[in-house]
This record gives C-alpha cells, sequence and structure tokens, in this order.
C-alpha cells in the first residue's frame, strides 16, 4: 500500500512525470500480476507498460482483457521472448506454463523437493527466436524504462545482458533470482547480483520462496526448508550520484513507494524538498506531512517533533502549511 503516491496525485505532482514500466514475462496469472491494481494506475494516463511473453495466447488474453477495461494509460504485451542475443533457442514448456524457460528442468534435482515436479516438469519443447530488450527499445524509439520487472524462470540474466543500452534509463529493478540450480545451467543470485552491482544497482530486499524435502515426513519449527528462489528488488541511489535529475529522484521515490519501500521514498522527497525545493514543483514538504500523518503514533507524539519535519520546516513555511491534522484533511 502507497503511503505519498495518492497525495502525489492530489496535488498535481504526478501531472509532471511520464512512468515506464517494463514486465518480462508478463503472463497474467492472478490480480497480483496486474500492474494497474498494484498501484502502477496512479500514474494514468502518464503510463506505460511493455509486458513480454512467449505465449502468445497469454499476451492475446492480456490485451483483449485491456480493451474490454477501456484503460486511459498505455498498456501493450507482446509475444516475444527476450534474451541475450537474437537467435533460436529452445524453449522448455513445463507442466505448469508459468514455469516454462529457456533452460531445462534439472528434474533430477527438482524430485528432491515436494510440490515442484508438478508444475516445473518438462511437457515438451519448441524452438523459438529471441531478441533482445536493447533491440526492441531501439526499433520502437524507447529512450527511457524506469522499472523494470523480469520473471522468466532462470533466463533473467539473459534478459539482463540484451538490455545493456537501456539499462542505463533503468532506476529500479525487480528480478527472479534462483539460489539453486532448478534448471540445468542457469545463471543463479550471484551472477545476476554481480551484474548489476557493477551497473550501479543496491540490493534492497529479496522475497524469498522455499521448499522442503519431499521424502521427510517432518519439518521445522524454525526453517521453512531450503531457500530456493526469490525476487530481488534493486533501486538506484540519486543522491550519491554525480549527474543528479529532479525529475529522475522524484520517479525513485514514486517507485519506492509503490514497492512498499516507503522509508526511501521519504528519504529521496526529503531530498528533493531540501536540494530542489525553490521550484514548486519539487516543493514536497506538504505532501511528506500528509504521509507522516497517516500514522497515528506520530501524529500523537506530535510531527513537529520528528527530525525530517524540522529539517523541511522552511519549505513548509513557504506554502504556509499548518502541521495541524485536521488543517492538512481539510
Amino acid at each position: 500500500m502507497s503511503v505519498f503516491l495518492p497525495i502525489l496525485k492530489k496535488n498535481g505532482f504526478l501531472d509532471l512525470i511520464h512512468m515506464t514500466v517494463c514486465n518480462v514475462g508478463s503472463r497474467k496469472i492472478g490480480d497480483y500480476d496486474d500492474y494497474a491494481s498494484q498501484g502502477w494506475g496512479l500514474f494514468s494516463p502518464n503510463l506505460t507498460i511493455y509486458g513480454f511473453d512467449a505465449d502468445e495466447e497469454a499476451c492475446e488474453v492480456a490485451n483483449a482483457d485491456l480493451e474490454t477495461r477501456q484503460i486511459d494509460w498505455k498498456e501493450v504485451h507482446i509475444p516475444l521472448a527476450l534474451g541475450k542475443a537474437e537467435e533460436e533457442r529452445t524453449l522448455y514448456v513445463t507442466k505448469a506454463p508459468m514455469c516454462s524457460s529457456l533452460y531445462p528442468p534439472n528434474e533430477a534435482y527438482l524430485s528432491r523437493f515436494a510440490g515442484l515436479p508438478e508444475l516445473v516438469n518438462l511437457d515438451f519443447s519448441c524452438q523459438v527466436e529471441t531478441n533482445t530488450l536493447d533491440d526492441f527499445c531501439e526499433l520502437e524509439e524507447i529512450n527511457e524504462i524506469n522499472f523494470l520487472q523480469i520473471d522468466v524462470q532462470g533466463a533473467d540474466l539473459d534478459v539482463l545482458e540484451g538490455s545493456s543500452k537501456i539499462l542505463d534509463s533503468i532506476s529500479a529493478i525487480q528480478i527472479e533470482v534462483e539460489f539453486s540450480h532448478l534448471y540445468i545451467d542457469q545463471p543463479l543470485f550471484a551472477d545476476v547480483d554481480t551484474l548489476l552491482r557493477k551497473q550501479g544497482f543496491t540490493l534492497f530486499d529479496i522475497s524469498t520462496s522455499y521448499r522442503v524435502r519431499s521424502s521427510s515426513p517432518i519439518r521445522s519449527n524454525v526453517r521453512l526448508g531450503q531457500l530456493l528462489w526469490g525476487d530481488a528488488f534493486y533501486f538506484r541511489d540519486p543522491i550519491q550520484s554525480k549527474s543528479q535529475n529532479p525529475e529522475q529522484i522524484l520517479k525513485i521515490a514514486c517507485i519506492a513507494d509503490v514497492l512498499s519501500f516507503p522509508d526511501y521514498a521519504l528519504e529521496l522527497l526529503e531530498y528533493l524538498t531540501l536540494n530542489y525545493g525553490r521550484d514548486p514543483k519539487y516543493n514536497l514538504s506538504k505532501a511528506i506531512i500528509e504521509g507522516l500523518s497517516q500514522f497515528p503514533e506520530l501524529v500523537n507524539q506530535g510531527l513537529s517533533s520528528l527530525p525530517v519535519v524540522s529539517r523541511i520546516q522552511e519549505f513548509l513555511d513557504a506554502l504556509d502549511v499548518s502541521l495541524s491534522v485536521s488543517d492538512l484533511k481539510s
């Protein structure tokens, strides 16, 4: 749940930016896969979403659903297998299509874990032509992607390697990583992490998934099993950047808020205010106060007692903002 984004929307700050999102492996399995339902919809109509999936039928279903909903943002799902190069690859289609990969499932290893063979074992394979995200962006004259999500079952590093040019424009990444070889010869978390750190990204969190041994009738009350995969969240740090762009900082703050990192969003909104707040479009002091006022414990403590509020006080004064919660809600 976003803390600051609805406030920024209400006060017109989102009218000044356009957010471009790219989802590689965009098959929609449930409502949680619909970006507009996860907070991104607040950027509409200044929102563009590109989805990619090797399954043409899944893309057709997603596009038909969008047409039915008569959306007011741009979203298109493209039946294209993205990889590290333009080449012919084998697509290994698994029993659960969502687990299909450019790498063959490691069935001997998968059999040792409860619930995985039924999903990830091979159903059939076929040949596909892969292309790179860089080539797509060049063809479509796309110069910037703000947020990139990749979930392609072991081939995630391949997608990154095919995105070396457009990666410079990307501020945040959510990427599936594996810690063991669920697919034969696939890259693992360490490989992904090394590449992204070299590109200036910092790891913020990993949502983790565990599995217990299929042969074991017992499990721990302390450990959930073996850590096998997760979604890793990476951000750039514009505060340490030598070339700062206030619009880019605002976008990163918004992305952090959508992805449930409100502390980072707050740090960036404060930084924008202190360093660029002489320009009214970057004086976010009122939005910061409104966001903080949603936390009763902070209101009871007294917002004026918070160090962050003291630091932005002169910008609040410029807007003649009262710290009375009733005033803020009026």
